[in-house]
């Protein structure tokens, strides 16, 4: 099993690269053109390939539909992957009507939270109680979940979507998680990543 996180964020760099050239008409792809779409080097891109036993042609090079089913295979996108959220606040309704999830085969498929007021059944994409998470996963066999709360809640709502059976979780809270050993945590501090960009644009404006 392939673990190196580094080599699964580049194929997802590729897929979408790749997705841009079908747009733009292109069949075919060489090393050199994913090479310089994501800012890596020709080798990195074979060498990524080689791990998964993808080849191409020296002369003919890839061609991108049969790349981007071998990714998708990879990368779990030949089937529909259904999600839960935790937390149903801002955040999590931004992204339970986020469109771009539809392409990339993410489906939204409840969100859950401990406020009966955020309490919707019968929408679209309903908001049901935490105590009825576990049922939900799974009945509906989810592996995957955010985690959309705030920080002074966000380990105890953890801990309840593990025990209901979630593997892995993508966590939005300022905070590192305790995961058991055969789950997954995937963390996004949108704090920490403005605080590093407004930094570098610092940088660049003394530079100028």
């Amino acid at each position: 099993m392939i673990t190196n996180k580094n080599c699964i964020i580049r194929l997802s760099r590729y897929k979408n690269a790749l997705y841009r050239l079908r747009d733009l008409g292109f069949v075919k792809v060489f090393s050199d053109n994913l090479a310089d779409a994501i800012g890596v080097t020709a080798s990195q891109v074979r060498k990524d390939f080689s791990l998964f036993g993808i080849t191409g042609n020296r002369k003919g090079g890839y061609e991108i539909a049969s790349l981007l089913e071998k990714l998708g295979g990879i990368l779990g996108k030949d089937r529909i992957e259904r999600v839960i959220i935790a937390g149903a606040g801002h955040l999590a309704y931004a992204l339970m009507h986020y469109r771009g999830f539809e392409k990339e085969g993410i489906k939204i498929e409840a969100a859950f939270d401990i406020d009966p007021l955020k309490f919707a059944k019968n929408a679209q994409i309903p908001v049901l109680p935490m105590e009825e998470m576990k049922d939900f996963v799974v009945s509906n066999n989810i592996k995957v979940g955010v985690l959309a709360v705030p920080e002074v809640g966000a380990q105890r709502a953890a801990d309840t979507m593990f025990a209901a059976g979630i593997k892995g979780i993508l966590n939005f809270a300022p905070l590192r998680l305790k995961a058991p050993n055969d789950c997954a945590i995937n963390n996004v501090n949108l704090e920490i990543e403005l605080e590093n960009l407004v930094y570098f644009v610092n940088v660049l404006e003394k530079k100028g």
